[in-house]
Formats: structure tokens, sequence, C-alpha cells
């Protein structure tokens, strides 16, 4: 893929991009004890890392990713919730770019690789 720095060819690419490279763009920065440990400053997202949330109402919860939305570049978080009209909690989509990553799992061999790379 061609590098580009023109918004709109970016936007463009995200927007029209496949699944299975969505998945790399939802990424979190990495807290700074792991920043140091990895020499790695940001990592895309799995189910079960464990984040905080830096943005929003909910900031400063802290608890593990359930599920990534790949189609709407969106991560739920265990525990962040909004209230429904019929007073029902629905869980709440966050950007991966409010949130910080404060433990990794790493039961995955590709990961712990693409981790050890740099």
């Amino acid at each position: 893929m061609e590098k580009t720095v023109q918004p709109r060819k970016s936007r463009l690419r995200a927007y029209n991009a496949p699944l299975h490279t969505r998945g790399k763009r939802i990424a979190s920065p990495l807290s700074k004890e792991l920043r140091e440990k990895y020499g790695k400053r940001s990592v895309p997202l799995r189910v079960g890392d464990t984040v905080i949330v830096v943005r929003g109402n909910f900031k400063g919860h802290k608890d593990k990713v359930t599920s990534i939305d790949r189609k709407l570049y969106r991560v739920y978080v265990k525990g962040v919730f909004n209230k429904t009209a019929k007073g029902e909690e629905a869980p709440r989509p966050i950007n991966a770019s409010n949130l910080r990553v404060v433990e990794l799992v790493l039961e995955d061999k590709k990961r712990e690789k693409m981790i050890a790379r740099k």
C-alpha cells in the first residue's frame, strides 16, 4: 500500500479497508512501563487486554477488552455501559485512541513475535 499524507486519501483507505487490515488500525498506546519493557509505543488491541480509559465520561476506568468491532473501528470494555431509554445497560463503544494498554495478553505466539520484532 502506498503511503500518503493527504487526509482525504487516508480517510478513503480507512473507510474502504478490508476487515483483515482494519484490525491493525485498532491500536492503542502502551503504558510507560510496557513502553520501556517492549520498546514499542502502541500495539493493536486484542480481546482480553487490560486497558484504562483516558478520555470521555469513563476516564480512569480500568478493565478488560470484551470485544472489538472492526467494521466500526470501536472497542468494548467490560464495565463501560450506557443506560437505554428502557433503563437497561448497553455496551458503550470506545475509540481505541482513547484507551491505554496496561496489561497485554501474550498467549498468542504470533503476538509475541510481533512485539519482539522491534
